[in-house]
């Protein structure tokens, strides 16, 4: 009888840091992954297509280009290119795509919301998870351009913690914007944004090509700063001004994470 008029308590569960709790969701997408391997494979592939087919290919006919002073072939101007581009894809698909599905369909975050866990936990987990993505084919891509000859400075094994901070900056707006998604048809809209950051961030040939006006379009996405920041990198031609290429998606990212707990707030919290 005493536990029938015992008074109600909140169970509270087992304290856990801000990294522990985001550290639960990150096992929990590795454990799904774990077992869907080739999927999560086949997001590396694309890049490499594109540094083998134009990088090479088509390199074959272009002699390359300048950075900040030093020539460089064009295989090798396109290779950092093609490594930022990675960083934003492997983001973006974990972001997006799978962020709308347990959001809306999964109801995943409303059952980690009904144990102690808090919507903080959430976005650090997915982001955190996205990034580790995006940071797992940055460093294949980047292995696959030391074996292809195509890192001529030390300041390379840099260009690896540069691509996490395109991976937090495009994760965490790309999370932000999937909550406003309605349905499947909406990732259009993503896929027409994402196509011309790709194809035109100079991530194939420079910037000086466009006209004034569109230069500073170009030179103020994000993609841009971090193709800029990984080639600077991988050809050693770093200097003062790559400090603004660090700074963006710093920024960015921050702004985005405040973004993505806001929302998430509204929608599983009210």
């Amino acid at each position: 009888m005493s536990s029938v008029f015992s008074p109600l308590v909140r169970v509270e569960g087992r304290r856990l840091s801000a990294m522990q709790g985001a550290g639960t969701l990150i096992h929990r997408n590795f454990l799904v992954y774990r077992r869907d391997w080739v999927v999560f494979v086949t997001g590396f592939l694309e890049p490499v297509f594109y540094l083998l087919s134009i990088g090479i290919g088509v390199g074959q006919l272009i002699p390359g280009f300048e950075v900040n002073g030093h020539h460089v072939a064009y295989a090798d101007y396109v290779a950092p290119g093609m490594l930022a581009a990675s960083a934003m894809n492997g983001a973006i698909f974990d972001a997006t795509f799978n962020v709308f599905f347990r959001l809306k369909y999964a109801k995943l975050y409303d059952q980690i919301l009904a144990t102690p866990r808090t919507v903080g936990d959430v976005a650090r987990g997915e982001i955190g998870w996205a990034l580790i993505r995006g940071g797992i084919y940055s460093t294949a891509f980047a292995l696959v351009m030391l074996v292809l000859g195509m890192i001529h400075s030390w300041w390379a094994l840099l260009a690896v913690p540069a691509t996490l901070l395109i991976g937090y900056a495009f994760a965490s707006v790309a999370m932000a914007l999937t909550t406003w998604i309605r349905s499947w048809q909406d990732f259009e809209y993503i896929t027409l944004a994402l196509m011309p950051l790709f194809l035109f961030s100079a991530t194939f040939f420079p910037v000086t090509r466009y006209p004034t006006w569109l230069q500073w379009v170009v030179e103020a996405t994000p993609l841009y700063r971090g193709v800029v920041l990984c080639r600077e990198l991988a050809t050693g031609a770093v200097g003062w001004g790559s400090l603004v290429s660090v700074a963006y998606p710093v920024a960015m990212g921050a702004l985005g994470t405040v973004l993505v707990r806001r929302r998430l707030e509204r929608l599983l919290l009210t």
